[in-house]
């Protein structure tokens, strides 16, 4: 069974290279854009680079456990 038909794609075509420290507005863009929003976006780009893997979870667990 493949999953390549609801995994997401990256269109190469609209991919651009720019400086690290490039001055672009990419950074007023993200400021302005809703954190629900920032977060679909991070894992659509999880999906991109874990493909299914990215549905199987967290393989470790933090527990926090009261200083007494």
């Amino acid at each position: 069974m493949s999953d390549s038909a609801d995994s997401p794609r990256l269109d190469r075509r609209a991919l651009s290279l720019a400086p690290l420290f490039d001055d672009s507005d990419e950074r007023e863009y993200w400021h302005s854009v809703s954190p629900a929003e920032r977060l679909r976006h991070v894992e659509t780009l999880r999906r991109i680079n874990y493909g299914s893997r990215a549905t199987e979870g967290l393989q470790r667990v933090l527990e926090l456990a009261p200083i007494t």
